[in-house]
């Protein structure tokens, strides 16, 4: 099949209308030359983008530079896709991983790295070395830094959740509101693998954590365990 950008964009170009502009105008929060707001529902995106699953990743590039938001948002829709196919090779994994890397510059909202970061990323690392996620941890851009906690949801999912509070220490004091959500879902998330750990980490910063982050970690806990800690945090 030879599916091309131009092809993907001219046929999510005829699905928008005002209403959907407005809609997620809300999401991305910018419209500017270079980040601009097509007006798409996402239903529609996701189905399209895996209508379009086996594009080459020269044509996702291409996507990936779209100043469209909803484009960008299929591009790394078809890449998460992909990286979900259990017939991927170890070559197609790292050149997917390649692309989200050498090209964060387009992954630049808090959807856009959720929507990908735990397969592609995550799931390339799975079995090697995650020094990258550390690196990106101490990032200048926040969407790096979410990208880090964030892309440690796969390893979770296989019941490893050590790099998830390493990390989680890295960014416990950041100053990003959509740091703070990523982190504290992810350690929330961790905690249903690992309770103990959780509650380890809860007892050293809780304190001291941004509220929104504390307040995403505990979303789980009963009444009451959620009152000791939100109180941990007043004192401190």
């Amino acid at each position: 099949m030879n599916d091309t950008a131009k092809q993907f964009v001219d046929r999510l170009s005829s699905t928008k209308s005002k209403a959907d502009f407005e809609k997620n105008h809300s999401y991305f929060k910018v419209n500017t030359a270079d980040n601009k707001i097509l007006g798409v529902r996402f239903a529609s995106i996701f189905k399209l983008a895996k209508e379009f699953k086996d594009t080459n990743l020269k044509e996702v590039e291409k996507l990936l530079d779209n100043p469209f938001y909803e484009v960008r948002m299929g591009a790394v829709s078809i890449m998460d896709f992909q990286a979900r196919d259990k017939k991927i090779t170890e070559p197609q994994k790292k050149a997917l991983y390649d692309l989200y890397i050498g090209r964060h510059d387009r992954i630049n909202n808090w959807d856009l790295v959720d929507r990908s970061a735990p397969y592609v990323v995550g799931g390339y690392l799975n079995n090697k070395p995650r020094k990258i996620l550390y690196k990106l941890a101490k990032s200048k851009n926040l969407w790096e830094r979410r990208t880090a906690i964030v892309s440690t949801c796969y390893f979770i999912r296989q019941g490893e959740t050590d790099d998830t509070f390493k990390i989680a220490e890295l960014l416990v004091n950041d100053k990003e509101d959509l740091v703070h959500k990523g982190t504290g879902w992810m350690l929330r998330f961790a905690g249903t693998k690992n309770p103990k750990q959780l509650i380890s980490f809860l007892d050293k910063y809780a304190a001291t954590m941004p509220r929104t982050l504390l307040r995403y970690a505990i979303e789980h806990f009963d009444k009451k365990k959620k009152e000791y800690y939100m109180g941990l945090k007043k004192a401190g």
